[in-house]
C-alpha cells in the first residue's frame, strides 16, 4: 500500500464511518497530518501545554494521573471528531486529519488547572492570562469555523476544547472555584 492509500485509510472520514463502520477512524486520523509544519505545531503544542498538564494530573491524581493524561489526549481525539461526524455522516467527500482536537483539549485542562499563566504567542505581542487567550482562541475558531473559508477542522478545535475542560472538571470539581478564585484574585 502505497503513503496516499494509507492515508486516505486513515483519515477521518464520517460517511466511512458511518457506511462501513470504519471505528478505528477516530483514532487513526489523529496520527497523520497534512505536512510536516502541521506535526511541528501539533507537537509543539502538546509539548508546552502537555507536561504542566501531566504533572498537574500526576499531583492531583497520583497513580492514576497518567491515566486520566491517557484519557484526556485520546478522549480528545475522539470527542473533538464527534460534531464532525453527526454533521458530515452522509457526506463521502469530507475528509479531516490531524491530532488538533486532542491538543485542543490538552490546552484547555492547562487553562482550567492555570488560568493566569502568561501566555505568549507570535500574534498577540504581549503575554496574557490563559484564561483570556482561551476566551480569544474560542472566538477567533467559532469565527472562522462560520467562515467556512479555509480548510482548518474549527469544529475540531472547539469540541476538542470543550472536551478539554468537562473532562478536567468532571475529575476534579473543585478545580472550578479554584479557577474563578484565581481569575479574581481571590
Amino acid at each position: 500500500m502505497d503513503n496516499h492509500a494509507l492515508k486516505n485509510k486513515m483519515m477521518f472520514n464520517a460517511y466511512m464511518i458511518h457506511e462501513r463502520k470504519e471505528w478505528y477512524r477516530f483514532f487513526s486520523n489523529g496520527l497523520i497530518h497534512a505536512d510536516w509544519m502541521h506535526l511541528g505545531f501539533n507537537m509543539f503544542s502538546l509539548y508546552m501545554f502537555g507536561i504542566g498538564v501531566e504533572g498537574a494530573y500526576q499531583e492531583i491524581f497520583e497513580a492514576k494521573g497518567i491515566l486520566f493524561f491517557i484519557l484526556l489526549y485520546v478522549g480528545g481525539l475522539v470527542m473533538s471528531s464527534l460534531y464532525s461526524y453527526e454533521k458530515h455522516k452522509n457526506n463521502v467527500y469530507y475528509n479531516a486529519l490531524g491530532a488538533s482536537g486532542a491538543v485542543s483539549a490538552v490546552i484547555f485542562a492547562y487553562i482550567v488547572i492555570f488560568p493566569t499563566a502568561r501566555l505568549g504567542f507570535m500574534f498577540i505581542p504581549v503575554p496574557i492570562p490563559a484564561y483570556l487567550f482561551g476566551f480569544i482562541f474560542l472566538g477567533i475558531e467559532y469565527y472562522l469555523g462560520k467562515r467556512g473559508q479555509d480548510n482548518i477542522g474549527h469544529d475540531a478545535h472547539i469540541w476538542g476544547a470543550i472536551y478539554g475542560v468537562v473532562l478536567t472538571l468532571i475529575l476534579k470539581p473543585a478545580l472550578a472555584t479554584r479557577f474563578m478564585d484565581q481569575i479574581l484574585g481571590r
